[in-house]
């Protein structure tokens, strides 16, 4: 996600990612001729222990600021699942990819290609 959006606080992490995003890249144009592809998961928003913090209830018992944030952003209204990324693991492990190379797969519940809701 971050090496495709802007957000205040995460420079250096956007930065990794872009990195590894064209490290993805480069990879598969140097090696494509010996069949080998490289690809990568873009998870977005994902539920896990680390997250939770950002999605629990505020004391008043609304929503804590954040997991309002990503809610309102991503089209799928909710976070996504460990589970949710097994199934394009799967395909990009599989046959079915073979002609899939120097790909980033976003699994995010389609939060790259919402601009929001207008006013």
């Amino acid at each position: 996600m971050m090496s495709e959006l802007g957000r205040e606080t995460v420079s250096a992490y956007a930065a990794a990612k872009g990195g590894l995003k064209m490290l993805t890249k480069n990879i598969a144009s140097e090696y494509g001729e010996y069949n080998i592809q490289c690809n990568g998961i873009g998870p977005g928003y994902i539920a896990t222990s680390q997250t939770a913090p950002l999605r629990e209830r505020q004391a008043d018992g609304s929503r804590h600021p954040f997991d309002q944030f990503i809610i309102a952003k991503t089209p799928a209204a909710r976070w996504g699942t460990v589970e949710d990324l097994k199934g394009p693991a799967v395909f990009l492990a599989s046959e079915a990819s073979d002609f899939v190379n120097g790909h980033i797969l976003y699994v995010d519940g389609g939060i790259l290609a919402y601009i929001g809701k207008q006013p």
